[in-house]
């Protein structure tokens, strides 16, 4: 997972990228948390924009943003961080509001916990390992 910390590699994002590896994506962090909105401006490829909040949860999820839009997607008030992943790898994963993504960025270590009652079902990997289907249910790892 790449990190965009800085203004520059935030405004930059994903844009004009023709291809997105399937356990690969963008996250982009805002310290301190705020209102933020996105755009598919420059950007090619459909994305699932999952807004975070500063514990790692997940506040609000806007799947499949069209390439090229620049309509204001808009990710609400708080926010930390902003994943971008490839378009409907949200819902394959069963990413849903209420998750907990935990990495480094969240102070925490690198995996993700999911389900309404924050059931953790990943498993803990390096930073930066990726993500993808695990042995024990649709989550992710990173």
């Amino acid at each position: 997972m790449e990190l965009a910390v800085s203004a520059r590699e935030r405004n930059v994002g994903l844009m004009n990228r023709e291809h997105l590896p399937a356990n690969a994506g963008m996250l982009f962090v805002f310290d301190p948390p705020r209102s933020v909105s996105f755009w598919m401006r420059n950007t090619l490829i459909p994305l699932d924009m999952i807004f975070l909040d500063r514990e790692g949860v997940v506040q609000t999820i806007h799947e499949n943003a069209v390439p090229l839009d620049e309509t204001p997607i808009p990710g609400g008030d708080g926010i930390y961080a902003v994943l971008e992943i490839n378009g409907g790898l949200s819902r394959e994963l069963g990413i849903v509001p209420g998750s907990e993504m935990r990495h480094p960025v969240f102070g925490g270590r690198a995996e993700w916990s999911c389900g309404k009652k924050k059931k953790k079902i990943g498993a803990s990997v390096p930073a930066g390992a990726g993500i993808g289907p695990l042995k024990s249910g649709r989550s992710a790892a990173w």
